[in-house]
């Protein structure tokens, strides 16, 4: 491009400030797309070859095998790129036309006006104002949770936050729809988070364990993917795990890709959320058949005499036994008691999923798996004890030496004078020449105290329905006391929350609430669809960034190198939330970039910095070059593992020595009694680990539904990611999301493979096609979540969205996760004609 028209281009972008301009500048000059051959990047779904031609995508393909586990998220590039893209600035037409009264009741079903950027810019920077002044900071939501894209730059949710923490404040969320309870009650027991914490490493399980038990998880669809960018090491364990000859056990309603990889596998069928009674089971006879290690119950745990009573039903006259077990599980007493004694003789690793813990009182089975681990008195031995990991992000991969990569803050608070100008943060300030700098310490301040108070209003991410339709109402959470705000501006980016929320026909009423909602989005999702301002911004594959792969292993640096031009008019959520900043007030903007960074300048800043880590460890092989060569390159860094990370066992430190080694808990042991929860009283999470009757399962008296449905982690697709490419044709059933059925169940409905199904309860109702298999407990019914949300005018979701028919209760009082596992559904034939998609469509335009 020349100097003289692309200057004489800016003027054309009055938002844009002179810092910007001259970064725009240093990125075109640095950019260099290649408009044919092969590009190196990486995404959640790994490392890739990205083919281009006349500078457009056409394929992508693995940079490397690890394995022979096939994961086709790796092949569909070109349709992340160019499908349902939404092409420009688009602002809801009964917004646009008086945003003081927007007629949100219209919202998803409203005509789309397209506007410039300028004025989408300036209208969104007007409301936000008018909100905070006219309902105070607490009215702005911008919790934003979901699977963003990887990159340690371009993190939309830290730059919403960023760009909200230095305009005045916002209210945050607590916890995520993934683990929602475990994260909660770990800590009680353990004093760690647990779920997203190193494993006993892989090496050590393969040469150690005798018993490996995968309950409730699915590790060959769940590790095709990485909350940074997948090692890809996990299949390649898996697979020697496999051929091993161990004694392989699936425990799961489900027979799911990872038992059928496990030809030889015993296959064991609980009934849906009856774990925790069948891990009681089994430590009731464990105990009473003195088959449990009462030394290691003595030396490192606490309470386990308060909880006896309960086991041995001193407390109710209900002894939790073999046989009672069964009548609650469905799986035999003596399939129990054989478990129990197989797990007690041989050293076995327990790998357990978290769709248990996404439950009502999702905390006790995860709790209850902990409690009946210790009585096997194998935590911190070589293979034995448990993990909540290693179907997640490669856990269990060996942690390698090296360095990691850094990221965008979200910044401190921003502080404003008499005249509402911008002055700094609390941990930061203007020098005389304009320039922010950066406090090393941040002092106490207004910036501080708003944050403080912004912190109060933070509440449970799974919660959102709830909070947007009770303003006001006080919750119980984890020992203290949360009141919803009253919210009137939502800003959403990175995420599909009319996807992934339960009860959505809820979530529709509390999303007309607000007056205002923006979103930033590449795609027409069901969320963008149902916003009031529209951002279309870049995928990955349209900017340049840098990301880590192995969220365990910290295996790669991995450049995010520029695939191809921006798609239409969309921007990075960098550029929107710098030029969000610069419509309040041009030092803002100048904070928010510190003192104007381009994406480049953030890239080679962490790079460097890791290569300074590097450069400190003594007689290191250091594998990174200068940043000028790895950017040409366009190849990872890869480190490597060491002994000590090849054969680490998670709390052997802790075995080895419980008083030096305490763990985070009270006692400094694992709390199977935790007198912190006792004195929060509630009357849905006791002390110590229970059997909870769920609110709906197949064991209630007076069902109001006859099959459970268990919306499981899609197998190809990043929750909703991937929902609108073509690998949608290869298992779609009647062009709907499949269901699976049991052969038996399906032939007293009288519904055959590939019929169109309608799925329903009192919450809402469906169309799906059904996937007639043997390979489903009979009287359950899978329906993955991640589908598109598609209503009808009558309110039936034409794309088969569970999330439609799932319960938008919480856990418990102490984690106030989500439920998204306990749902009974009724099945009928579908009849008349079938609705016609809507989902990857453009919505209506003015």
């Amino acid at each position: 491009m020349k100097r003289r028209s692309f200057l004489k281009g800016l003027a054309a972008v009055p938002l844009l400030s002179s810092v910007t301009a001259k970064n725009l500048l240093a990125d075109s000059l640095n950019t260099g797309l290649v408009k044919n051959g092969e590009v190196f990047t990486a995404a959640h779904w790994g490392m890739l070859n990205v083919q281009v031609k006349d500078g457009k995508v056409i394929g992508s393909k693995p940079y490397q095998k690890t394995s022979d586990v096939y994961n086709p998220l790796q092949y569909y590039t070109h349709d992340l790129v160019y499908k349902s893209r939404i092409k420009y600035p688009m602002v809801r037409k009964s917004y646009l036309q008086n945003p003081d009264s927007p007629k949100p009741e219209l919202r998803g079903k409203d005509e789309w006006v397209r506007v410039r950027y300028e004025d989408a810019i300036k209208l969104v920077a007007r409301e936000l104002k008018k909100t905070r002044a006219a309902k105070g900071l607490e009215s702005v939501f911008a919790g934003s949770y979901g699977w963003k894209s990887s990159g340690n730059v371009h993190n939309s949710r830290i730059l919403l936050h960023r760009f909200m923490n230095l305009s005045g404040g916002f209210v945050g969320s607590l916890g995520d729809y993934s683990t929602g309870a475990s994260q909660i009650i770990m800590p009680h027991v353990l004093g760690t988070i647990e779920v997203y914490e190193q494993q006993t490493s892989w090496p050590v399980v393969l040469e150690s364990s005798e018993v490996v038990v995968i309950w409730g998880a699915n590790p060959l669809a769940t590790l095709r993917i990485a909350w940074t960018s997948t090692d890809e090491q996990g299949f390649m364990y898996f697979e020697k795990l496999r051929d091993s000859g161990k004694k392989i056990i699936i425990i799961d309603p489900l027979k799911t890709e990872t038992a059928e990889f496990f030809k030889d596998a015993m296959w064991v069928t609980p009934r849906p959320n009856t774990d925790t009674a069948m891990m009681l089971g089994m430590a009731h006879h464990l105990y009473t058949s003195g088959k449990y290690d009462k030394e290691f119950m003595a030396n490192y745990t606490h309470g386990f005499e308060k909880f006896l009573p309960y086991l041995l039903g001193k407390t109710d006259k209900t002894p939790k036994d073999a046989k009672w077990a069964s009548k609650i599980s469905g799986v035999s007493e003596k399939m129990i008691k054989e478990l129990a004694e197989l797990f007690f003789a041989k050293r076995t690793m327990f790998m357990s999923g978290w769709g248990m813990q996404r439950a009502h009182h999702g905390e006790q089975p995860h709790w209850m798996l902990v409690t009946l681990c210790s009585m096997l008195g194998q935590i911190g031995l070589p293979g034995g004890g448990f993990g909540l990991s290693y179907h997640y992000s490669n856990g269990g991969a060996p942690t390698c030496k090296g360095a990691v990569i850094g990221g965008v803050n979200s910044a401190s608070v921003g502080k404003f004078n008499e005249k509402g100008e911008f002055i700094g943060t609390d941990s930061g300030e203007f020098d005389k020449n304009g320039r922010f700098v950066a406090k090393a310490v941040a002092t106490a301040g207004t910036g501080q105290s708003w944050l403080q108070k912004a912190t109060n209003y933070a509440f449970p991410v799974a919660r959102i329905a709830d909070a947007l339709l009770n303003p006001g109402k006080v919750i119980n959470h984890n020992g203290t006391k949360i009141t919803y705000p009253d919210i009137d501006f939502i800003y959403w980016v990175g995420g599909n929350p009319f996807v992934h929320h339960q009860e959505l026909n809820r979530l529709v009423k509390a999303w007309q609430k607000p007056r205002t909602i923006v979103v930033n989005e590449p795609y027409w999702t069901p969320t963008a669809k149902m916003a009031d301002i529209v951002f279309p911004v870049t995928t990955e594959y349209e900017r340049n960034d840098i990301t880590m792969t192995g969220d365990y292993s910290n295996m790669n640096i991995a450049p995010m190198k520029q695939v191809v031009e921006k798609f239409a008019e969309a921007k990075d959520d960098y550029q929107v939330f710098t030029d969000l900043c610069k419509a309040y007030d041009e030092r803002l903007a100048i904070a928010f970039t510190d003192n104007g960074k381009s994406e480049f300048d953030w890239i080679r800043e962490y790079y460097e910095a890791a290569l300074n880590q590097v450069s400190q460890i003594p007689d290191f092989v250091n594998p990174m070059k200068p940043f000028d060569e790895f950017w040409s390159e366009n190849k990872p860094v890869t480190f490597s593992s060491t002994p000590e990370s090849d054969g680490w066992v998670r709390y052997a430190e802790f075995r080895e020595d419980p008083i030096l080694n305490a763990l985070g808990t009270p006692s400094g042991l694992i709390e199977i009694y935790s007198e912190t929860i006792e004195k929060m009283g509630y009357e849905d999470c006791k002390p110590h680990p229970m059997w909870y009757e769920p609110i709906e399962w197949l064991g209630m008296k007076d069902k109001p539904a006859k099959f459970h449905m268990i919306s499981a982690h899609p197998t190809d697709r990043l929750h909703s990611q991937f929902s609108n490419t073509t690998l949608r044709d290869k298992y779609a059933v009647a062009n709907r999301e499949p269901i699976w059925i049991n052969e038996e169940d399906a032939k007293e409905l009288g519904v055959k493979d590939g019929d169109l199904v309608r799925v329903f309860n009192k919450r809402g109702e469906v169309v799906a096609g059904a996937k007639v298999t043997k390979n489903i407990l009979k009287g359950v019914v899978k329906l993955a979540e991640g589908v598109w949300y598609d209503p009808s005018e009558s309110g039936l979701c034409k794309n088969g969205c569970p999330n439609v028919l799932t319960i938008d209760i919480p856990t418990s009082q102490l984690a106030n996760g989500n439920i998204s596992h306990t749902a009974l559904v009724n099945i009928e034939k579908f009849k008349g004609v079938a609705p016609e998609l809507s989902a990857f469509s453009d919505p209506k335009m003015s």
